[in-house]
């Protein structure tokens, strides 16, 4: 559900919605209705082969405007609409992009209405990808998406699911209420002089400056541990490993060299990052004890389990008849207070975050937890919220600084990709003229 939908904050703002030719054209409709209803006046543009699947006449209905498909189209009102056009709003959103649009957009090629009119703005630019898995996931589209990056264009990464070629993977297009909620976002950044910019796509919170990890080398715990009670049965938790993989794809997107280790998990790994697999508590706290001398940034996203059994037996426990079953448990070492107490951390200056998953209280325990581990940033979140927490695409979350402890900030619902690149821009923040020698290449970093 969309965040901040006041109408009177947003009269009058001025949008482009770009619709390329894919078969997700059809959700335009519904982010066309949802920047209205937020009282914004929208413009749609259409490549041809999005007029395939939506015909014009439904964007020109609802928005009670031409649609422009060819600025030489003979019923054009205006002779040159992709400069006026582009150069009369105040955002533009291509939804949804598909690899060729987005192929065009990063070379710079101008061969029809939407793609001329990308050039020619001066507005920010939210792109939102909607492609088969495969597409998505080639090196030339992931070169394309870094290159929009750092060119200052806003990216809705897609989300997981099933296509319409019946494959299941990333690439479906964001949900229409996550698409107007972004737009909403640079539009309200409008509003603060801090955020003005005298560059064509001027920066916000959402803005991913290109490859600004470079260098860095990134540590990450996802995914569910498991503790065994008997060769058959283990206590565990519904951690998916999705918002630890994010942060992977979104790190490596961004320049660094990515470590992810992993407990159980029920989706892929991204491409570029190296995976070294655990299952227990003790094997995930090992594997992080001897990559942790060479990161410089550490994000514990595991749903390490807190307790396991004190004896765990050899043999499959036979179930006795209706007597009840009495398990010791005791308590599985703590890697992320671990890690903030390593002596290489002031040495490596290593920025340790972590999440607090709550179900109360959340900003009490989640403050409590930064301080008392001494923690560098906190990713809070209440998985009882709609569209939050385990085995969701999507993510609610509240970042708590050190320096910032008394200032949370929560951020609106959106793709575990797209709160990645949010928490990733925190940590940059921290530390913003973080500085120090790749360990294999001997080359200066910033972070």
């Amino acid at each position: 559900m969309v965040g901040n939908t006041n109408s009177d904050s947003f009269a009058g703002k001025r949008v482009a919605l770009c619709v390329s030719g894919g078969i997700a054209a059809y959700k335009a409709i519904d982010v066309l209705r949802g920047l209205q209803k937020a009282g914004c006046v929208v413009r749609v543009a259409m490549t041809r082969r999005a007029c395939e699947f939506v015909q014009p006449l439904t964007f020109r209905a609802l928005s009670d405007h031409h649609v422009l498909v060819d600025d030489y189209a003979a019923d054009n009102p205006d002779p040159i609409a992709h400069i006026t056009f582009s150069q009369s709003v105040d955002l533009i959103i291509v939804a949804p992009a598909t690899a060729n649009i987005i192929a065009k957009f990063a070379n710079g090629i101008a061969d029809d209405f939407i793609t001329s009119t990308y050039l020619a703005a001066f507005a920010p630019v939210i792109v939102a990808p909607a492609m088969n898995t495969a597409m998505w996931e080639h090196p030339a589209t992931l070169r394309n998406i870094a290159r929009l990056r750092a060119d200052g264009i806003h990216i809705i990464e897609p989300e997981h699911g099933r296509m319409a070629c019946h494959t299941i993977g990333a690439g479906r297009l964001a949900e229409p209420d996550v698409i107007v909620q972004a737009a909403l976002d640079v539009l309200s950044s409008q509003h603060s002089p801090s955020q003005v910019s005298s560059s064509p796509n001027p920066s916000s919170t959402m803005n991913i400056n290109g490859f600004d990890f470079t260098g860095e080398r990134v540590l990450i715990t996802t995914g569910a541990t498991r503790e065994a009670i008997d060769p058959v049965r283990f206590i565990s938790n519904h951690s998916s490993g999705r918002m630890g993989f994010a942060l992977a794809q979104a790190a490596h997107a961004r320049g660094a060299h990515v470590t992810v280790i992993a407990g159980i998990t029920s989706v892929a790994p991204p491409a570029g990052i190296r995976l070294v697999r655990v299952a227990s508590a003790d094997e995930m706290h090992h594997a992080v004890m001897k990559e942790i001398e060479r990161s410089t940034v550490f994000i514990a996203a595991a749903a390490v389990a807190d307790y396991r059994p004190r004896e765990r037996h050899a043999h499959k426990i036979k179930k006795n008849g209706d007597r009840s079953l009495t398990l010791h448990l005791e308590p599985t070492i703590d890697i992320l207070a671990s890690v903030a107490a390593h002596p290489s951390r002031p040495t490596n200056d290593l920025i340790v975050a972590g999440f607090a998953a709550e179900t109360s209280d959340l900003i009490r325990h989640a403050r409590t937890k930064l301080e008392k581990k001494n923690l560098d940033l906190i990713i809070a979140n209440d998985v009882t919220r709609e569209g939050a927490g385990f085995n969701h695409d999507t993510n609610i979350v509240t970042l708590l600084a050190r320096d910032r402890i008394d200032a949370p900030r929560e951020l609106p619902l959106m793709s575990k990709l797209e709160t990645a690149h949010r928490i990733l821009d925190e940590i940059k923040r921290l530390h913003p003229s973080h500085t120090h020698i790749e360990h294999d290449l001997g080359i200066e970093s910033r972070l």
